[in-house]
Order: C-alpha cells, then sequence, then structure tokens
C-alpha cells in the first residue's frame, strides 16, 4: 500500500466512513498486544514495572492512574487517560481510533468503550467493514458496570452512567443516565452532597 493510499484511509476513517481490515492492516504496528499480555501478568507488587508498561501501551496517561488487570485494548497507543484514573477489571477499549478519558474518572467492571461498529448490510461487513467515532469521557465521570459505550459518544463532566447502560449518545454534563438505550433520568443537584445516592434506583455498582 502506497503512503497516499494510507492517507486516503485515515482521512475514511477520520470521516467516519466504511473501510476494511486489509485497508486498515498498515496501522497493526501501533497494536501493543504484547505489552498489554505482559501488564495483565505482572503481579501487582511490581507497581513500578506496571506503570512503565500503561506508559508504554497507551497514547498518554496521567498521574495516579490505577488499572485492574485483565484489560483489554485493539490498539492501546489510541487512549488518552487523564489523572486521578481508576479502572475496574474486565475493561474493554475498542480503540481503533482515539478514546480520551479526563481526570477523576471512575469505571467499574467490564465496561466496554468501543468506538467501532459495523454496517447492517452483510455485503457491507466484507473483511470486517468497519466505520470508527472517537469517544470522550469528561472529568469526574463514574461509569457503572457492564455499561457499553458505542462510537461517537461524549459523556459529560461529572455525569454518573448506570449499570448494565448502553450509551448510544451524548450525555450532558452532571446528570444520571440509565438504560438501554441510555437516556437522562436527573440532574445531579446539591442534594446529592447529602445521600448517599438519591434515586437509588439510577445508581451504578462499582
Amino acid at each position: 500500500m502506497t503512503q497516499a493510499h494510507e492517507e486516503e484511509v485515515l482521512a475514511r476513517i477520520a470521516k467516519g466512513l466504511v473501510y476494511t481490515e486489509s485497508e486498515a492492516a498498515f496501522q497493526a504496528p501501533r497494536r501493543r498486544t504484547e505489552e498489554i499480555f505482559e501488564y495483565n501478568h505482572t503481579p501487582p507488587s511490581h507497581t513500578e514495572k506496571r506503570r512503565a508498561l500503561l506508559v508504554a501501551i497507551f497514547g498518554s496517561v496521567g498521574e495516579r492512574t490505577e488499572l485492574l488487570p485483565p484489560f483489554h485494548a485493539a490498539f492501546g497507543s489510541n487512549v488518552h487517560i487523564g489523572d486521578d484514573f481508576f479502572g475496574n477489571v474486565n475493561l474493554t477499549f475498542v480503540d481503533d481510533v482515539d478514546i480520551r478519558i479526563g481526570d477523576g474518572v471512575m469505571i467499574a467492571p467490564s465496561v466496554t468503550l468501543t468506538t467501532t461498529g459495523h454496517p447492517v448490510h452483510p455485503s457491507r461487513r466484507t473483511d470486517s467493514g468497519r466505520f470508527s467515532e472517537p469517544i470522550v469521557i469528561e472529568d469526574k465521570v463514574w461509569i457503572g458496570s457492564n455499561a457499553v459505550v458505542l462510537p461517537g459518544v461524549r459523556i459529560g463532566y461529572g455525569s454518573v452512567i448506570g449499570a448494565g447502560s448502553v450509551v448510544s449518545r451524548d450525555i450532558p454534563p452532571m446528570t444520571v443516565a440509565v438504560g438501554t438505550p441510555c437516556r437522562v433520568l436527573r440532574p445531579i443537584t446539591e442534594e446529592d452532597l447529602t445521600t448517599r445516592a438519591a434515586g437509588q434506583e439510577a445508581a451504578p455498582t462499582s
């Protein structure tokens, strides 16, 4: 594949258009498969090694990051994480394009962040035909267990995503959002400073 062809494929990817596995194969060196495997098998006591591996895996990673193994990523190098991040076990990044996570974000077990989907018509899924759109998770977001965040979604500052939700559209800042598809249930207010979880049916589990 020529450089011009690679640039054309990257331009299509950036526009959210369909591309195939073969067309995107030139990106394979950016996959951090070996480093992810090593991280997932590094003892918890080896804190310096685990930190070095996170720096090698991710596009960028902030301070005081805690990510419990195992985790999984398509690339790893397209993930950007801010300071004071906590990710629980079985976090999956389908990061064919960027996933950007702000400061103070908490993610519960078995959450999937996927930037990639596939066309509905089967003839367009030949050679793993797919499209990709970036995900943005702003500062102080909390995502509950088994939630799925789909391509192109932005979750606003301070918001809470209920356990088991499928987030297919943007979520505004300072709201509690739940369900399949995920919808805003209520705003986060000053009252939440004095209660454990106002509206407990909406509270995620971590």
